[in-house]
């Protein structure tokens, strides 16, 4: 079958969020634009992150939607008005949390742009029955209610921190989707597992650990782990150190003669030929330890 191109471009409803791809009527939209176009919850006001790109359609799962037009001046009178309104609603809504002695923390609210519902999302450490609290929502806002409790490291995504770096944390600034980020990873880094150094304020894994990850699996393609057991120079060889930062590998002979070796050295000796990889490439869009981050 012949491929399909097509025009996409991708709007963002909370930054930094999640990117959906629309297509459009207009020609004339680039970056920066506002734009009223459905999501999943309903109709609300975007701003144009990317585009316009052409690209094979059959990348998508779904047929896309396209973006309804540009924010007239009308639509922020609208917009403002539900962004005000939203603030007032949060007041109200904590009031009825502490009403309800419910456990959760409330993070921000949300009109969507017809007004045809109203969401609040909240953190929280475990699951809460709210469904008195949406009861009393609805009857005091007259609308569909939707309560959305969200994940811990969304939840600092929201409020915002400051990183070990002394930087605004990377999923305030710039992260759209978090990646899974596992222990292996800190551990192929030869970091220090102490949670305290290797954690962001959310209490999970740095998001950061995946920068550079490529690097280090390049760096250590066909190096074996401490403790394993190998031929080197003709002698049966355990491997009780490598130094990734000095590229060097120290071995225990079988008589107890200690070797050292570089890793293109080790590599040559094993004749394993190891292509560069090229530049690293970073897109900017838990059992163990309790640390692990789910993505």
């Amino acid at each position: 079958m012949p491929e399909i191109y097509g025009t996409v471009y991708g709007v963002e409803f909370q930054p930094p969020g999640r990117l959906y791809y629309y297509t459009a009527a207009e020609e004339n939209l680039r970056p920066g634009d506002y734009v009223l176009a459905m999501n999943e919850f309903g109709l609300d006001v975007g701003k144009i992150r990317m585009g316009p790109v052409s690209v094979e359609m059959d990348h998508f799962d779904e047929e896309l939607r396209p973006i309804l037009r540009l924010v007239q001046e009308e639509d922020w009178e609208t917009h403002k008005q539900n962004v005000a309104d939203a603030e007032e609603a949060m007041e109200t809504c904590k009031e009825l949390i502490d009403k309800h002695d419910l456990p959760m923390r409330l993070l921000y609210a949300k009109y969507l742009f017809d007004r045809s519902r109203l969401l609040f999302y909240f953190g929280a450490d475990s699951r809460v029955d709210f469904r008195e609290l949406v009861k009393d929502l609805a009857r005091t806002f007259k609308t569909r209610i939707e309560l959305r409790q969200i994940g811990i490291r969304d939840e600092v995504k929201v409020k915002g921190s400051l990183g070990l770096c002394g930087m605004v944390s990377c999923c305030n600034r710039f992260l759209r989707e978090f990646e899974s980020i596992t222990l292996k990873q800190a551990k192929k880094q030869q970091l220090l597992i102490n949670p305290a150094k290797i954690s962001g304020r959310c209490g999970r894994l740095l998001c950061c650990l995946s920068y550079e990850q490529s690097l280090y699996e390049n760096e250590l393609r066909e190096i074996p782990d401490e403790g394993a057991v190998v031929d080197f120079e003709g002698k049966t060889c355990k491997v009780s150190n490598v130094n990734l930062f000095n590229t060097v590998i120290t071995f225990i002979t079988d008589d107890d003669q200690i070797v050292k070796a570089t890793f293109d050295e080790f590599r040559k000796s094993q004749k394993v030929v190891v292509e560069d990889a090229g530049p690293e490439q970073i897109i900017l869009d838990d059992e163990e330890l309790d640390l692990e981050n789910d993505a």
